[in-house]
């Protein structure tokens, strides 16, 4: 374990667990849609490599970047860094994001997918923080709910560190409060 980690909190062998659960849900219900699987960048990609192989349906895959984060908490000022490269109307769009926290970057970035008049859009969420939530958002999938903590791991950060843990870990406070 890592010495700025307080604890693990989710181990690689539960991880990769519930990964195959939500690739299994996920391909039984788009089994005829070929959705297009979007990765909220940059925390998702660890995830999002999991979560496509674990889907065993041909898809299509998209990434956007979209921040609101300095540090650990939210800015509240939303910005689309980098925008889908593929046309989404009338296509079934699902959501991969690593974490969902106040859920103010996620409610953005389904409300501008919208705009581009999709067949649906969903929501696939690793990490599922109900305790920090500012907007009215819900994910349709959930990895695993966590209590109001500062995780990092499994492609989550602090400052672009700790992403390549292969464990969801509770940052050290001291380790943030620098």
């Amino acid at each position: 374990m890592h010495n700025s980690i307080e604890r693990v909190l989710l181990t690689e062998e539960q991880i990769k667990a519930r990964v195959a659960q939500l690739g299994q849900a996920l391909a039984a219900d788009y089994r005829d849609k070929t959705p297009i699987f979007v990765g909220i960048l940059k925390g998702v990609v660890v995830f999002f490599a999991d979560m496509i192989r674990a889907v065993q349906i041909p898809c299509q895959i998209d990434f956007m970047a979209v921040s609101s984060y300095s540090g650990t908490a939210s800015t509240g000022k939303i910005q689309l860094l980098k925008d889908l490269s593929v046309d989404i109307t009338g296509r079934h769009v699902v959501i991969l994001e690593d974490i969902l926290d106040s859920g103010l970057t996620l409610q953005h970035t389904v409300e501008y997918l919208q705009s581009k008049h999709p067949a649906s859009v969903k929501i696939c969420t690793f990490l599922d923080k109900p305790e920090g939530r500012k907007a009215d958002i819900q994910a349709d999938y959930v990895g695993f709910s966590v209590p109001n903590l500062f995780v990092v791991g499994y492609g989550l950060d602090y400052d672009e560190a700790y992403r390549n843990l292969p464990y969801v870990g509770v940052l050290k406070p001291e380790a943030y409060s620098k």
